[in-house]
């Protein structure tokens, strides 16, 4: 099975370049010109189908007219070999029109102040259609490249999935607090019922819910607090995060043998009934909506933002974010042709991968869609209505860090290690 940029970036297998192979690329912005401008050239990573499927479809109907002018291009690379081609072809001046972000936002960001990548703020808001992006995507975008340098091809929040009939029957209302969802996990234990299902084979499920914690304890810059060496995982606050979620644990809250559970099974356990609670992004969509693999109905599947943290400085409507199958656009390769087709993409982008692939985007619903399953159109709902969106623990980490947080999170929740070793081991990695 092929894996969407959204699938990898949730595995984490995505982070922050380290060393010289993305800061050597300061040194491209002068030389060479950009890709010639005779079609709508577009260099995107092999797994990434959708992307091309969808503007192959704009070219044949709503940007026809921008399709005949400039025909569309696509060449692929594999996923692992996309930065290494990425940097060559910015160092020959070759980059296309557009073109898969960077594994890493480091390699954006480096990308655009060597003068290779599209300030979509002002582009968009030159050609006056910066509406058509969603202000929850541009906000997540922004906190990850440092600025609106890609587009939303796809777009995920993120939250916890629940059993509304489970809740109905224990007498549960959705939580509001930290405090509420924990007073409701011990209502479902009591009852017999396992409150969380979350892969700790995988890890990443489990540190997202520390940095929910903290998103809404400390605000939605407490990790760009420690990127920027302005704080640390090791203070004392922090650590109580990590604890909050290891308490869980403790509890016997994700149930037995956490460390062994895959994703598949963690998914399983929600779908079948067996946990009442599961923290995932707007991806399980795709399964929530398959009545082969929902045994529970999509009519008891609910969805909500992590709870408040009491007295915190953020709230439940900073959705946790991510953006998938990001693309951004050469800056050199700017004209009146490219941009007539970039208008054409923003206008109907959104419409197009909702009803053909039914896919989540950051761009807006122009064309009403029919037939829209009501959890894809809730979600769609949910984008629309948020303005502030924050990140996940380890997305500003390098991989080293990103490697220890992800192993050490089943045994955080099991008491293996506590939570300060948890935290002093991570922010060990961000010190080197």
């Amino acid at each position: 099975m092929k894996l969407t940029t959204a699938q990898l970036w949730r595995r984490g297998a995505f982070t922050a370049i380290a060393g010289a192979s993305a800061l050597a690329l300061t040194a491209c912005g002068g030389g060479g010109s950009s890709a010639g401008t005779d079609s709508l050239s577009l260099f995107v990573n092999v797994e990434n189908t959708e992307v091309p499927a969808i503007l192959e479809t704009l070219a044949a109907d709503a940007c026809a007219a921008e399709g005949e002018i400039l025909p569309l291009d696509v060449e692929t690379v594999p996923q692992s070999n996309l930065d290494q081609q990425l940097q060559l072809k910015a160092g020959q001046g070759d980059l296309p029109v557009l073109f898969s972000a960077g594994n890493a936002p480091a390699l954006t960001k480096t990308l655009a102040d060597s003068g290779n990548v599209a300030d979509f703020d002002k582009l968009l808001t030159d050609l006056d259609v910066i509406d058509n992006i969603e202000p929850a995507a541009i906000s997540t975008i922004e906190n990850l490249y440092g600025g609106f340098r890609a587009l939303p091809f796809e777009y995920n929040v993120e939250g916890i999935w629940y059993n509304k009939q489970i809740f109905a029957e224990q007498g549960i209302e959705e939580p509001q607090t930290f405090d509420d969802l924990v007073a409701a996990a011990d209502t479902l234990d009591a009852a017999g019922i396992q409150p969380f299902s979350a892969s700790g084979e995988q890890g990443w499920p489990i540190t997202r819910l520390i940095s929910s914690y903290l998103f809404r304890d400390l605000g939605p810059d407490a990790l760009q607090k420690v990127a920027d060496g302005d704080a640390k995982l090791t203070d004392p606050e922090y650590v109580a995060a990590a604890q909050a979620i290891a308490d869980l644990g403790t509890k016997g809250y994700f149930g037995q043998g956490v460390g062994s559970i895959d994703m598949a099974t963690s998914e399983n356990q929600f779908l079948n009934g067996s946990a009442a609670m599961f923290y995932m992004g707007s991806w399980f969509l795709s399964s929530a909506n398959d009545p082969e693999v929902n045994r529970i109905g999509a009519e008891n599947v609910g969805f909500m933002p992590f709870p408040g943290v009491d007295g915190g400085k953020g709230d439940r409507s900073q959705l946790a974010a991510n953006v998938g199958l990001p693309i951004t656009m050469n800056a050199k390769a700017v004209n009146d042709d490219t941009e007539a087709w970039l208008s054409c993409i923003t206008e109907n982008y959104g419409s197009v991968a909702l009803e053909q692939e039914n896919r989540v985007s950051g761009f807006a619903l122009n064309t009403e869609v029919a037939d829209v399953p009501p959890l894809t159109q809730m979600v769609q709902e949910q984008v629309a209505e948020t303005e502030t969106t924050v990140l996940w623990f380890e997305a500003l980490f390098s991989a080293e860090a990103t490697t220890t947080s992800q192993r050490n999170a089943a045994p955080l929740v099991s008491g293996s290690i506590s939570a300060e070793d948890f935290m002093s081991m991570v922010q060990a990695d961000l010190d080197q």
